[in-house]
C-alpha cells in the first residue's frame, strides 16, 4: 500500500510502498478514501523535519541538553550512535482521515466490516491507503456525511474541545482569533450554539471565506476585532474569546485579554506564544484556559491503546464523544466543510501538496485533501499485502545448525533499541544474513528492512516464523509477546534470542522450560548483554580463581520513566524490575559462575511518580557470595548510571558504567579504559549466539542461569510486592 513518509533527519518526504498495518486486538482496519492535511501542524513538524541539524537544536534545545548529558555519561560514539538512528527514523504524517472498515480486532463490538468510519491520532489515521486506528479514535459516519466532510472530524473535535473549555451561552458574544481550519470550524460551532461570533486573521481572504460561511464579521486587525467587541456588548467587552492561531508571538494572548470581559474566559486552542500580559488578565480577572487536542482520554493510553472508557456520569465529552458530536453537526449540516478545501490531491501526487504548505508554491491555500484509490470489488491480496519484498529472495539454503555456513535470521519488532542497537550489530557480523522483519507498523517495517539490507518487510509475524529458509529468529518486541513467540518459534525449529525479558509470568516460564526438554531442542539466549562487554569479561577473569564468595554491589541509577510508559505497565511491560533488573541478577550470576539461591528487596513508596523502581534488593547466589543492586529512578540525572563494586580474597574491582574498570589486587592497581565508546556488550552476544548456530554448540548462556535468574527476579518482584513500605504512623503501603 501507498504511505507518506517523512525522514526526520533529512527532511525528505516520499509517498512510499509499505507492508499493511497490523490488526492488533482493540482496533479497526480502515482503508481510506479521504485525508485532511493540517495545514497548520504538518506545516510545523515538516519544517522542522527539514531543517539543518543546528536548526533542529535551535528549535528543541531541551533535547540538545539530553544529548549532552549522554555524551558525559555514555561517551561520544554512542551517543552520536543513538542520535544518527533516531534522526534516520521515519515519520508518519498526517491525523485526521475517513474511510472504511476492512477487518476488526478482537474485543470490539462497536464496528463491523464495511463500517465508514472518521478516524484521528497521530500515528494512527494517517495519510495511507490502510490504517490502524484504536476503538475510541473512531467513530461511524451517517449516510448523509460524504468522506470529504467526515474527514474534518479530528480538526473539529479540537475546534469543539475548545469551545467546550470556553463555555459559551446563548446569546453570548465570542471571538475567535485566527480564521484557519480550526478556527472556522469553531467559528461555525459557536454560531450553531446560538451565539453571535467575530473573527479575526490578517488574512482578508479569510475573513471574507468566514462571513460566507455564516459568520456575523471578519476583520483583519486587532483595533477592528476590539471596536467590533465593544459596539455589539455596549462596552463590555467579548463573553469568551478562542484563542486559534498559530504563530510563536504572544501577540494573540494579549490580544484576547483586551477584548475579553470582565471575568471572560480565553481558550487557547492554536499553538501561541504564552507570555501573558499579567495587568489585563489581573484587572479583569480573567479564566485562561489551554485545550489539550481533541478531549479527555488524549495522551491516555489507558483510554486511547487499551479502550477503557470514561465514565459518562463523570466525563462526559471525551475525545471519541467530541468526535461523535461534530460527526452529527454534519449529519444536521449545522457546518460547511467544503468551502473550506482549497485544494485536492491523489495520494500518489502527495509532493504537490507538502511543497504547497512547505513554501515552494505562491498558492493561497487552506483545507488540502488526499484521496485514493477505489478498491477493487475482491479487496485483492495485492492492495492488502502484509508483506513488501525488497530484493530478489536468494535460493534456500539447508538448515545450518551444526554446520560452519552463515544463519539466516528473522526479526520480530523493530522498536528504538533494536533498530538502532542490536540490528547494526548483527548484520555487521558475516556470519548473519537478515533475511525477513516483521512489526506492527508497515513505516517501520519497511525502512529497517531497506536500512539494514532484509530480503523482505512484513507486518505479519507468522511470515516469518513459517519460513522454512530462516535458521533463527531475533525477538525484540514488547514483553508480553516474548514467551507466545518464543515458544512459536521454538516449534518452528528456530533458533531464538530473545531479548530480555523472557517472559512476563511463571507459567509462561514452566512452558518453555518444557519445551527446551525436548530431543534436540533448538538454541535458547536471553539479551542479558553486560556478561559480553570487554569489560565484564576482563572483570571476570580477575576474580575467576579466587576460592571464596565475593561481596558486590551494583548501583544502578535508571532515571525516572513517566508511569504511563508501555514497560511500566504491568501487562505489557511487566514493570521496571521484571524489564531491567534481572540484567544485574544474571551479572552477579555472570561473575560468581553460581546461580542466585534467594533474593529480599524493599522499594521505596510508590507515590505518584514512581513505580517499584526504587529499591535495595540483596541476592544470596549459590556459592555463598551475596550481592546487593540498588536501583533507583529518583537520582540525578548528570550521575552516569551503572557503578559496580567487587571485593574478595584480598582483591577489588569498580566498574563505573562500562567505560572505566579499577581492578584492586594488594597493593597493584590497573586502570582499563574505554575513552570513546561505551560497550555493554550488545555485539559480542550476538556474535557468540551465531557462532553457537553455526557451530551446533550450548546456549552462550547457560539454561539453567536464565531460568534461575527469571525466577528470583519473579521472587524479587513479589518480595518488594509483598514487604509493602512501614510508614511512621505504623501504616503500611
Amino acid at each position: 500500500m501507498k504511505s507518506i513518509v517523512q525522514n526526520y533527519g533529512k527532511g525528505q518526504l516520499a509517498v512510499t510502498e509499505v507492508p499493511v498495518p497490523a490488526l492488533q486486538p482493540g482496533g479497526i482496519l480502515v482503508r481510506n478514501s479521504v485525508s485532511l492535511i493540517s495545514a497548520g501542524t504538518e506545516k510545523l513538524m515538516v519544517d522542522l523535519a527539514q531543517k539543518s541539524l543546528a536548526g533542529k537544536a535551535r528549535e528543541r534545545p531541551d533535547l540538545v541538553r539530553k544529548v549532552l548529558d549522554k555524551v558525559r555519561k555514555d561517551g561520544l560514539m554512542a551517543t552520536l550512535d543513538t542520535v544518527r538512528s533516531r534522526l534516520d527514523a521515519p515519520i508518519p504524517l498526517g491525523y485526521s482521515c475517513a474511510g472504511r472498515v476492512i477487518a476488526v480486532g478482537t474485543d470490539i463490538d462497536t464496528f463491523r466490516v464495511g463500517d465508514r468510519v472518521a478516524c484521528a491520532g497521530a500515528g494512527y489515521a494517517n495519510h495511507a491507503e490502510v490504517v490502524f486506528v484504536p476503538k475510541h479514535l473512531a467513530v461511524k459516519v451517517p449516510p448523509q456525511v460524504t468522506a470529504e466532510q467526515a474527514c474534518f472530524t479530528t480538526v473539529g473535535a479540537i475546534a469543539l474541545q475548545g469551545l467546550r473549555l470556553a463555555k459559551p451561552e446563548l446569546g453570548e458574544t465570542v471571538a475567535v482569533i485566527g480564521l484557519g481550519l480550526v478556527g472556522l470550524l469553531a467559528a461555525q460551532l459557536a454560531r450553531a450554539a446560538g451565539c453571535r461570533v467575530v473573527g479575526m486573521d490578517p488574512s482578508e481572504g479569510r475573513c471574507r471565506l468566514a462571513r460566507e460561511l455564516g459568520i456575523d464579521e471578519a476583520v483583519t486587525g486587532a483595533e477592528e476585532l476590539a471596536e467590533r467587541c465593544r459596539q455589539w456588548t455596549a462596552g463590555h467587552g467579548a463573553d469568551k474569546v478562542i484563542v486559534a492561531a498559530s504563530t510563536k508571538s504572544s501577540q494573540p494572548i494579549a490580544v484576547a485579554g483586551e477584548i475579553a470581559r470582565q471575568q471572560g474566559i480565553v481558550a487557547v486552542v492554536g499553538a501561541v506564544g504564552m507570555d501573558v500580559p499579567r495587568q489585563p488578565y489581573y484587572d479583569k480577572e480573567l479564566v485562561l484556559r489551554v485545550s489539550r487536542s481533541y478531549g479527555a482520554g488524549r495522551y491516555d493510553p489507558e483510554y486511547e491503546e487499551k479502550g477503557r472508557d470514561y465514565p459518562i456520569g463523570y466525563v462526559r465529552w471525551t475525545e471519541n464523544r467530541n468526535m461523535e458530536a461534530f460527526v452529527q453537526q454534519l449529519a444536521r449540516g449545522a457546518l460547511q466543510t467544503s468551502a473550506l478545501i482549497s485544494h485536492r490531491f491523489d495520494i500518489a501526487d502527495a509532493g504537490q501538496a507538502y511543497d504547497l504548505i512547505s513554501g515552494k508554491g505562491t498558492e493561497p491555500y487552506l483545507g488540502i485533501v488526499l484521496h485514493y484509490p477505489e478498491p477493487p470489488p475482491d479487496d485483492s491480496a495485492e492492495v492488502l499485502a502484509s508483506r513488501v519484498d525488497l530484493t530478489s529472495a536468494s535460493q534456500p539454503k539447508s538448515q545450518l545448525s551444526g554446520t560452519q555456513g552463515e544463519v539466516r535470521f528473522g526479526v520480530l519488532g523493530a522498536g528504538q533499541f533494536a533498530s538502532g542497537v542490536l540490528l547494526p550489530a548483527l548484520s555487521a557480523l558475516p556470519a548473519a544474513r537478515l533475511v525477513g522483519v516483521a512489526t506492527a507498523t508497515g513505516i517501520k517495517a519497511q525502512h529497517v528492512a531497506k536500512k539494514h539490507g532484509f530480503n523482505f518487510a512484513t507486518t505479519d509475524g507468522a511470515e516469518v516464523l513459517e519460513r522454512s529458509d530462516l535458521d533463527a529468529v531475533l525477538i525484540a518486541t514488547r514483553h508480553h509477546l516474548h514467551a507466545e513467540q518464543v515458544l512459536a518459534a521454538l516449534d518452528a525449529g528456530k533458533h531464538v534470542f530473545v531479548e530480555k525479558p523472557l517472559c512476563l509470568h511463571r507459567d509462561e516460564l514452566t512452558a518453555i522450560a518444557e519445551r527446551l526438554q525436548a530431543a534436540e531442542s533448538p538454541l535458547l539466549m536471553v539479551g542479558f548483554n553486560r556478561r559480553f562487554a570487554p569489560l565484564a569479561q576482563r572483570l571476570r577473569r580477575h576474580v575467576a580463581d579466587l576460592d571464596e564468595p565475593l561481596v558486590m554491589h551494583y548501583r544502578v541509577n535508571a532515571g525516572q520513566i513517566p508511569l504511563d510508559h508501555w514497560t511500566q505497565d504491568a501487562e505489557q511491560g511487566g514493570g521496571r524490575i521484571l524489564g531491567e533488573v534481572c540484567h544485574f541478577i544474571d551479572f552477579l550470576t555472570f561473575l560468581t559462575a553460581a546461580p542466585p539461591l534467594s533474593v529480599q528487596g524493599r522499594a521505596l513508596a510508590n507515590g505518584d511518580r514512581y513505580r517499584d523502581d526504587n529499591l535495595v534488593a540483596t541476592v544470596t547466589l549459590e556459592d555463598g557470595s551475596l550481592g546487593t543492586i540498588t536501583y533507583v529512578a529518583n537520582g540525578a540525572k548528570g550521575l552516569a548510571k551503572e557503578r559496580l563494586e567487587v571485593f574478595g580474597g584480598g582483591r577489588s574491582a569498580v566498574l563505573d558504567n562500562f567505560r572505566r574498570l579499577e581492578l584492586y589486587d594488594g597493593s597493584r592497581r590497573e586502570v582499563i579504559k574505554a575513552r570513546w565508546r561505551q560497550d555493554k556488550g550488545h555485539g559480542q552476544q550476538l556474535a557468540a549466539f551465531v557462532e553457537a548456530v553455526r557451530r551446533g554448540g550450548p546456549s552462550p548462556i547457560p539454561w539453567h542461569q536464565i531460568q534461575r535468574v527469571t525466577e528470583v527476579t519473579f521472587d524479587l518482584v513479589e518480595a518488594v510486592r509483598r514487604a509493602g513500605v512501614r510508614h511512621a504512623d505504623g501504616g503500611r503501603s
